[in-house]
């Protein structure tokens, strides 16, 4: 996360010894770690929330091209269903228009 060598490092903890003292600078290097653990924990839950609704919003946008491509399919069997149902209709309408042979009846 920050860019700091050794030699940094040891510069600011010769600093710290002698500003801080040597009693109260465990406990303030206890403290400052402490900080650092809840501040790393508090930028990887933004990260994770981050990450889900980022995830959130490609499953919706998948959900709408799937839910176009479903209503796409619909409509050409619909159109497909219809192209096929009126030579059916037009068939069962000649089929109708025929005079029917009367059979006589037999007796026996």
């Amino acid at each position: 996360m920050f860019d700091v060598s050794f030699g940094e490092m040891l510069t600011i903890a010769i600093v710290a010894l002698v500003v801080i003292g040597p009693e109260k600078l465990p406990k303030v290097a206890r403290t400052l770690g402490l900080l650092a653990g809840r501040m790393q924990r508090y930028v990887s839950g933004i990260k994770t929330e981050i990450t889900r609704e980022l995830q959130l919003q490609e499953l919706q946008k998948m959900q709408e091209e799937v839910q176009s491509s479903m209503t796409a399919v619909e409509t050409e069997v619909k159109q497909g269903v219809q192209q096929m149902a009126s030579p059916v209709v037009e068939a069962a309408k000649e089929v109708e228009a025929i005079p029917r042979l009367e059979h006589p009846t037999q007796t026996p």
